[in-house]
């Protein structure tokens, strides 16, 4: 019986060894140490906040670059709109007005000239031998022949006579012809152009049209500027240098327009409400 609990008591002191906790008889067992705290998972804290926040900045970035793009549209949409509607007189132009193709050519004019001087030398002869009659140095007869040829000269140049014995225009009809040509070209000018002026705003379309800023057309547009340009178109050739540019100023117009159209339904397609700019109506 002392051997069993010798060899108990053995074993138990084993065991507790073994254990960590110590066993001794008459008394309560030692409490057990606690553990030494193992350390958390390898994995390092705070790894996934760097990707959120790149994640997050590549969100903003995006956000940005939408709203940066949604007021570049709506800049670009209001500079249309205002090129539209300063320069929408273009579509006003009368071309037949402007080109001048019934303008009398400068052989017309030359052959009108000729005639008239052909006309007012043969006057001169006949009244010269009229007077000459008066004076006595030639016969009389002689004298009132040519007063007959000089009224009848006279006669023949008159416009309702003349129209007569002749289609052509005369010399006079020719030159009141180009005045009154010029005259209504530069009232239309005068129209298109306006208070503020035309052609030196459609120069802001020289984007849709590199034709615009030729320098051929700075004086015009300098005219303009200063809305002095009718007076100064005093020449044909004022007036077709004005007509070209309108001419080029259209086609950029239609250029711009279709491109402020495109422009809102990009708008539309992208959500940008704010950026779509609707057309003023013309009065």
């Amino acid at each position: 019986m002392a051997e069993n609990q010798a060899t108990a008591e053995e074993t138990l002191q084993s065991a507790g060894h073994n254990a960590g906790v110590v066993l001794r008889p008459g008394r309560a067992a030692d409490p057990v140490p606690a553990e030494t705290a193992l350390p958390e998972a390898s994995v390092p804290q705070g790894t996934g906040a760097p990707e959120l926040a790149d994640v997050t900045n590549e969100k903003e970035g995006e956000r940005e670059n939408v709203n940066s793009d949604q007021i570049l549209a709506r800049s670009r949409q209001r500079k249309l709109r205002l090129i539209l509607r300063q320069c929408d007189r273009v579509l006003l132009m009368d071309f037949d007005l402007l080109a001048m193709n019934d303008w009398p050519d400068s052989y017309s004019l030359a052959a009108a000239r000729k005639s008239r001087d052909l006309w007012l030398f043969s006057a001169l002869i006949a009244a010269a031998v009229f007077l000459s009659g008066l004076t006595g140095f030639v016969p009389a007869w002689i004298a009132g022949t040519g007063f007959g040829a000089f009224v009848i000269i006279l006669l023949l140049g008159l416009p309702v006579i003349r129209r007569i014995y002749t289609s052509k225009p005369s010399y006079i009809d020719l030159v009141v012809k180009r005045q009154r040509m010029l005259r209504d070209a530069r009232k239309h000018v005068a129209h298109l152009e306006g208070d503020d002026g035309l052609i030196w705003q459609c120069a802001r379309m020289a984007e849709f049209n590199p034709a615009l800023s030729n320098t051929r057309f700075s004086d015009l547009l300098r005219l303009s500027e200063h809305r002095v340009v009718a007076r100064n178109l005093t020449r044909r050739e004022h007036v077709r240098l004005y007509l070209i540019y309108l001419l080029e100023a259209e086609k950029a117009y239609g250029r711009a327009q279709t491109a402020f159209f495109e422009g809102n339904q990009e708008a539309l397609d992208k959500g940008w409400q704010e950026a779509v700019a609707q057309p003023e109506v013309r009065a």
